[in-house]
């Protein structure tokens, strides 16, 4: 996948994936005919992060200028080159996407809930833009390793390059969304039939 050099204003890549893993393969989108980048510094990736609902304290102050978009870009382009290879059915090297896996710390902690009960949950680590990103590099290897990959898929218009994982009842999802990849193509498709019976 290029990596798309121009800048653009803070974007919000769409929502379609209904996988975090995926959703940060979107962050790379066509608009207007052209592939843009929604994340170009560090701001634009903790608003991503926020967004998908991984609020991070910002603990970039010590950090050099760009380091979590560095990060953010490497592990995206990681999980895209092991999403396309695992889709294709083809044998993964994995050595690089494991060594970002080491780079995060967690634990789990006990949060108390209703009527006595306890709620067990995880806790990352943030003091480095590996550990922020933590928990969709480890989102990603879920998806790798148990996610069914034939409802991992591609949007079907040839002009898209969203990923999603379907999870509708019937697994009959072609386009990331119905308003807009889906009603392009049908209303390609009903005046191709019009003209056809011309």
């Amino acid at each position: 996948m290029p990596n798309p050099s121009q800048s653009v204003p803070p974007l919000t890549p769409p929502r379609v994936a209904d996988h975090l893993a995926l959703e940060l393969l979107n962050t790379v989108f066509v608009l207007n005919g052209e592939l843009v980048d929604s994340l170009q510094n560090d701001k634009d990736v903790l608003r991503w992060l926020a967004d998908i609902g991984w609020p991070v304290k910002d603990n970039l102050a010590n950090s050099k200028p760009d380091t979590l978009l560095h990060s953010a870009r490497t592990l995206r382009e990681a999980i895209r080159k092991l999403v396309e290879t695992r889709k294709a059915g083809k044998r993964a090297d994995v050595a690089h996407f494991n060594a970002f896996l080491a780079e995060s710390e967690s634990n789990l902690k006990l949060l108390p809930g209703k009527g006595g009960t306890l709620n067990l949950e995880r806790e990352w680590k943030q003091r480095t833009p590996e550990e922020i990103l933590a928990p969709v590099a480890e989102a990603a290897a879920e998806l790798l390793a148990t996610g069914d990959f034939n409802l991992v898929r591609h949007c079907e218009d040839s002009e898209c390059v969203l990923w999603f994982y379907d999870r509708t009842r019937s697994h009959h999802r072609r386009w990331c969304s119905m308003a807009t990849c889906g009603n392009r193509n049908k209303v390609a498709a009903f005046r191709q039939r019009q003209q056809l019976t011309r």
